[in-house]
């Protein structure tokens, strides 16, 4: 090693010099140079939780990527647009968190929730849909969901969901959760004794579908099920809420999704009929 001399009218003699550090200084330096501290720029990427986001709408993934990038303990590990993909991307880049829409490309978002509580049952599931939560909190958190968000509130509530499901909470609004604590402590008996308790969560979905005015075709396209399929889930509807029509399916379908809980009751059997 050169060291760089000096005249003899350097100041630097009785002071150390900048350019004359003593030989356990340059060591010591090489060392911190080497092991940086864990809160160093090097080490950050490997401190974020990373996140799978699986939603159909290219622009919603864009700005909800862009949101996540500007935290410093989250990251997007991959972006899917539907169920088959996410389950590779799940087994790919191993995400801590999975975040959810429930209308996908050609799958349905509440079989992808259960899929994954099945193969992955230790990945929290995070729910970011446009239905309403009225109907959709409650049937995503027995498919297996941890949280359940909707696209319309802040994004900040999107983050605060994000980190309450890693750390092992449940996530939902406010106004969902009196409505479910309600139903637990003073409504309990009103809720065992509704109709709707019948139904399965498909036919629930279906139902819901129903209520926004929509055909058995266009049933079939959001859900992605046969129209075959459909009309036998209207009929099992039927059946168990003691509906005679179609008429009548509409009437009921219409009044619970404008009125989720605990839902209407379904009309007696008309003794003319």
């Amino acid at each position: 090693m050169s060291v760089t001399s000096h005249s003899s009218n350097c100041k630097c003699r009785s002071q150390p010099c900048p350019d004359r550090l003593p030989f356990p200084q340059l060591r010591t330096r090489r060392v911190n140079r080497k092991s940086k501290p864990p809160d160093s720029p090097s080490h950050t990427g490997e401190l974020k939780a990373k996140v799978l986001l699986v939603e159909d709408q290219a622009v919603v993934r864009l700005g909800i990527t862009q949101l996540i990038a500007q935290q410093p303990d989250l990251a997007v590990c991959a972006q899917v647009e539907d169920a088959p993909e996410a389950i590779g991307a799940i087994a790919a880049s191993s995400p801590d968190v999975a975040v959810v829409d429930l209308t996908l490309k050609t799958s349905d978002g509440l079989e992808l929730v259960k899929n994954i509580r099945a193969q992955y049952p230790k990945l929290p599931v995070l729910v970011l849909s446009g239905h309403s939560e009225s109907i959709y909190a409650e049937l995503s958190l027995r498919a297996g969901a941890k949280g359940y968000v909707m696209k319309t509130e802040p994004l900040s509530h999107i983050l605060t969901a994000i980190r309450r499901v890693l750390s092992g909470g449940v996530y939902l609004s406010e106004l969902m959760t009196a409505k479910l604590l309600q139903q637990q402590v003073g409504d309990q008996a009103a809720v065992e004794t509704s109709p709707l308790q019948r139904l399965t969560d498909r036919e629930r979905q279906v139902l819901h579908l129903i209520g926004q005015w929509q055909s058995t075709r266009q049933i079939a396209r959001a859900l992605h099920l046969s129209i075959k399929t459909v009309e036998h889930y209207r009929e099992k509807i039927k059946e168990k809420l003691n509906l005679t029509s179609a008429s009548e399916l509409v009437q009921y379908a219409v009044r619970w999704t404008q009125n989720p809980a605990p839902g209407p009751t379904a009309p007696e059997p008309d003794s003319d009929r």
